[in-house]
């Protein structure tokens, strides 16, 4: 599952949810709404096509701000050879069975330099993800993560990346 598919089905999954649960109410469908924000540490590896893995770290600050079921979020990541993203984009999170068990998609748009690390063909790097988990009763949250980056063929060179993390997650509030 890669090149764009974590991005559709956030897309989907969050016009669906919007249609359903807030696009009827006095806010409007993409109306503001405060969440809980959250600082989010991640490490695992970087799964490159043409080369070898790599360890990355990831630190991602989920805004606190909700339109309609989207959330905002910031991230910077830091591969093992000097690679180096930094994104900003939304989030869409679903508690499944009404359980602390959550499933979360994201699409960030972000700035990318290889700094004589692995080659994405451009500047300009999609990465778009899923991520399980589980949250405690204190708030903190445990998951696993995957996402997909490349830069959706805007450049010639396309070659594309995958990261699988542990995550942790801490409220801020």
């Amino acid at each position: 599952m890669a090149d764009g598919t974590f991005a559709v089905l956030m897309l989907i999954a969050g016009l669906t949810d919007m249609n359903s649960n807030y696009c009827g109410t006095s806010t409007g469908c993409l109306g503001t709404s405060d969440t809980t924000p959250r600082l989010e540490f991640s490490a695992g590896q970087v799964l490159e096509r043409r080369a070898d893995t790599a360890e990355e770290v990831y630190l991602r600050y989920d805004l606190g701000r909700n339109y309609g079921p989207f959330g905002s979020a910031v991230g910077l990541s830091v591969g093992e050879h000097g690679e180096t993203w930094l994104g900003m984009g939304a989030t869409y999170t679903v508690n499944i069975a009404q359980s602390p068990v959550y499933a979360e998609l994201h699409v960030m748009p972000g700035l990318y330099a290889d700094n004589g690390g692995f080659d994405l063909g451009g500047p300009l790097e999609f990465r778009s993800g899923i991520e399980l988990g589980y949250e405690l009763r204190s708030g903190w949250r445990m998951a696993l993560s995957y996402d997909h980056r490349s830069n959706a063929g805007i450049f010639d060179n396309n070659p594309g990346i995958e990261t699988v993390q542990f995550r942790v997650s801490m409220p801020l509030r």
